[in-house]
């Protein structure tokens, strides 16, 4: 919560409904990973909005935090919009995480090309 900007008309149930775009995020790339459908778009725009009131960092890091198993899906989105880190510092008592070793599905990479 330390890194929301809402605006200062922000109210609690803002920063809820923002902070449920991560739930909305696991459900688009579970989706991707049982069916294959991938609704690059809808993905693209919740991760900038999160990036809008969280924060280049905070959105790649909570992302990394929630999702390290899938993050190789999220990677693309992270990249393309020019908010991907070098490297995550302590997440999960790993000192640093060097981001350029998470590979990245290859699959997404061309769609978001195309976009």
């Amino acid at each position: 919560m330390q890194n929301y900007d809402g605006g200062y008309l922000a109210t609690t149930e803002d920063f809820q409904n923002d902070l449920n775009r991560i739930k909305y995020i696991k459900k688009l790339v579970t989706r991707y990973k049982q069916k294959g459908g991938l609704k690059e778009r809808l993905l693209l725009n919740h991760i900038i909005v999160l990036n809008n009131v969280f924060g280049a960092d905070a959105t790649a890091r909570i992302l990394y935090l929630k999702l390290h198993e899938n993050f190789d899906i999220i990677k693309p989105f992270l990249v393309i919009i020019g908010i991907m880190p070098e490297r995550f510092l302590n997440i999960r008592g790993v000192a640093v995480l060097d981001t350029t070793m998470i590979p990245m599905d290859n699959t997404i990479v061309e769609r978001l090309r195309a976009l």
